[in-house]
C-alpha cells in the first residue's frame, strides 16, 4: 500500500476517537505500511501536511488542533478545540539546537578516524548519519556525566573518536549529542544551518532544553515548550555485525 501522506494520516486517524500527537501518527503509518517510504523526517512531514490542510481549507479542513501537537478528525471532535493555526513544524531558523540524541550506545559505532554516527528520527524512517555533525556532546560512564565536550572546528564523529584512546578511553560507554545541523527529508545533514542567524529568544529557550534534557533535573517534567529540536535514536552500525560473523567464520576456519 502506499497512500499519499494526507490520505494516510486520515486512515490512522479513522481508528482514533482521541487527538494524537504527529509523532504518534507518524509511527503509526509505518507499523500499519501506508506507504513504502517516509524519508527521514516522518513525524515533521505529518506535521507540515496537518497544518498546511487547516491553514489552506479553515474549517473546511478535514483536520481539527485539540492543543499544541496533537490532531484528530474533525468528524470525530467531541470538544473544544484549540482553533489557533499556528505553525507546529515551524522553521527551525533562528534557533541553535535543530537535532539531538541522548545516551547513544558506544558500542553500537564501529570506531575509526571517521565513524559513522547512524541515527533515525522513529522506526521505520531513513537513516541518518550524524558523522558531521557539529555542536556539544557529553560522555557518560553509565548514568553519570563525566565530560562535556563542543564540535565546531572538528565534527562530532572526530571529536569522540578522539576519546577511544587517551585518558577518557576507559570512562565513558553512552554519549549524548545536541547538533547545530536539522535533517533534510533526504537524510542529509544541512550545512547552511551553521551559517544562520540565530534569535536570542529562541536560543534561550534552547539552552533551557539542553540542560533540562542533559541533567534530567527531577523538578522538571519535560523538556522547556520551546525546544523544537527533533530527538533521533540511534542504530547500530551493520559493519559492526558483519565484522563480528567474519571473525566467528576465522575461527571456525583455524578449528577445521
Amino acid at each position: 500500500m502506499n497512500l499519499s501522506w494526507r490520505d494516510a494520516i486520515i486512515e490512522v486517524l479513522k481508528e482514533e476517537d482521541s487527538a494524537m500527537h504527529y509523532a504518534d501518527i507518524a509511527e503509526r503509518i509505518v507499523d500499519k505500511n501506508l506507504r513504502t517510504s517516509v524519508g527521514a523526517t516522518p513525524a515533521n512531514t505529518v506535521g507540515a501536511v496537518i497544518t498546511t490542510d487547516i491553514k489552506e481549507f479553515g474549517a473546511a479542513s478535514v483536520f481539527v488542533r485539540s492543543e499544541r501537537g496533537r490532531y484528530m478528525l474533525r468528524s470525530h471532535e467531541t470538544q473544544q478545540v484549540d482553533e489557533e493555526l499556528s505553525e507546529e513544524v515551524e522553521s527551525d531558523s533562528g534557533r541553535i539546537v535543530k537535532a539531538f540524541g541522548m545516551f547513544w550506545r558506544r558500542d553500537w559505532v564501529d570506531w575509526k578516524t571517521a565513524p559513522r554516527i547512524w541515527g533515525q528520527q522513529s522506526k521505520g524512517a531513513q537513516n541518518v548519519d550524524f558523522r558531521t555533525q557539529r555542536g556539544v556532546y557529553l560522555l557518560h560512564d553509565r548514568n553519570m556525566t563525566v565530560y562535556v565536550g563542543q564540535a565546531f572546528d572538528q565534527p562530532i564523529a572526530s571529536r569522540l573518536y578522539s576519546h577511544t584512546s587517551g585518558r577518557l578511553s576507559g570512562r565513558w560507554d553512552r554519549f549524548s549529542w545536541f547538533g547545530l545541523m536539522g535533517v533534510t527529508e533526504n537524510g542529509c545533514l544541512r550545512e547552511e544551518d551553521l551559517k544562520r542567524q540565530v534569535d536570542l529568544s529562541l536560543a534561550v529557550n534552547d539552552l533551557e532544553g539542553v540542560l533540562m534534557e542533559a541533567l534530567e533535573a527531577p523538578m522538571n517534567r519535560r523538556a522547556g515548550e520551546g525546544f523544537k529540536a527533533i530527538e533521533y535514536h540511534q542504530i547500530k552500525d551493520e559493519e559492526l555485525d558483519k565484522a563480528h560473523l567474519k571473525s566467528l567464520l576465522r575461527e571456525i576456519e583455524s578449528q577445521l
